[in-house]
């Protein structure tokens, strides 16, 4: 064997021990019988068909409809920050970064409760305004726009970062070449800037959107189950329920579905091409 071949091995190894081996184990597990905690059972599609004759599609379109609204609240509010921190906010950007970033380094669950005070009635929010000019407003806590709110809220770092990214991709070189050609600010944005960040875009998209869609403390702690997301059902099948067949068959299907969009995603957003390969 080359050296090539040979130092690749720990990694091949790793892939398999780390990654393929619990993949297929979950995949195999789905056709177990109901109920069974064992590998060793007849191999069975009536997980599937349980899946398929309950209700179970509502919380997979109820966590796609999150995960969407997430991603599009996120790329109009990431972008215009994500530009300033590459062209506007110059000596502050590091401090800036490091704001976004700090958060990072608290439990999601912390910052979450955290939201619960500020929200709840006579909390932080609530509480300030009716002292302060005597208003009563309802709390949104326990709605779907607080669930929103706090989607938003934990993963905007993970869009941030990577539009960051691509943007900073774009030479200066490029837009002084089109603004002396004696292109607007607008056409610089629309024809070089933004097809040139796209990558950054795309990456954070895709980032995004596989995060929010499994998504479950947010629909549990703000939105008090106002909202049964896919991720809370194959929970309670794992736990509750005791049936961890169907919980594999859950989370197969959760891949499937997720696996699918990102493939879709990624023809048609061709990184290739975007970066410039071919």
């Amino acid at each position: 064997m080359s050296p090539g071949p040979r130092s690749a091995i720990p990694v091949v190894v790793f892939l398999i021990v780390g990654f393929a081996a619990p993949l297929l184990a979950v995949i195999w597990f789905s056709f177990m019988p109901p109920r069974s905690f064992s590998f060793g059972g007849v191999p069975t599609l009536e997980n599937y068909r349980t899946i398929f004759e309950s209700t179970s599609y509502i919380s997979f379109l109820w966590s796609l409809g999150l995960a969407v609204v997430t991603v599009g609240l996120l790329a109009i509010t990431c972008y215009p920050v994500a530009y300033g921190l590459v062209r506007v906010f110059g000596k502050w950007a590091t401090l800036i970064t490091l704001l976004f970033t700090i958060p990072l380094f608290v439990s999601e669950n912390i910052r979450l409760y955290g939201w619960v005070l500020f929200l709840i009635k006579n909390g932080v929010l609530l509480g300030s305004l009716k002292s302060m000019f005597g208003w009563q407003l309802e709390s949104i806590l326990f709605s779907l726009p607080a669930i929103i709110l706090g989607m938003v809220y934990v993963y905007l770092p993970f869009m941030l970062f990577p539009m960051t990214l691509g943007i900073s991709m774009v030479p200066n070189e490029t837009r002084d070449a089109a603004f002396d050609l004696g292109a607007s600010r607008w056409q610089v944005f629309k024809e070089v800037e933004l097809p040139l960040s796209m990558p950054g875009v795309v990456i954070g998209f895709l980032l995004t959107f596989v995060l929010a869609i499994g998504a479950i403390a947010e629909a549990k702690v703000l939105g008090g189950q106002s909202v049964i997301p896919i991720t809370h059902d194959i929970e309670i099948a794992f736990t509750y329920s005791q049936n961890w067949p169907l919980g594999a068959a859950l989370s197969v299907l959760l891949m499937l579905v997720v696996g699918v969009l990102v493939l879709l995603a990624l023809r048609r957003f061709d990184l290739d091409t975007f970066l410039g390969r071919r």
